[in-house]
């Protein structure tokens, strides 16, 4: 298992980040990008999961629960 960390500087540099992830990737974005029209489309879309920043618990479950979702279906 592994952790990459793309600190993108605009919303079409998630075009390129799809690229480069690997197969059986679970993705995890900051939530505000659900809200930016196509670009969030396509994110919820692909089946990335959102985090609520400014709700730090509701953030660490959701973290948690896909967490042990992976170990589970043993995906990256």
């Amino acid at each position: 298992p592994f952790v990459i960390v793309c600190n993108h500087q605009a919303s079409l540099d998630l075009m390129g980040m799809v690229e480069v992830i690997p197969e059986r990737c679970v993705p995890i974005a900051k939530r505000e990008l659900l809200y930016l029209g196509t670009v969030g489309w396509a994110c919820w879309l692909s089946g990335m999961i959102f985090i609520d920043r400014h709700r730090r618990d509701a953030a660490i479950e959701v973290i948690s629960r896909t967490a042990s979702t992976m170990r589970r279906e043993n995906v990256r």
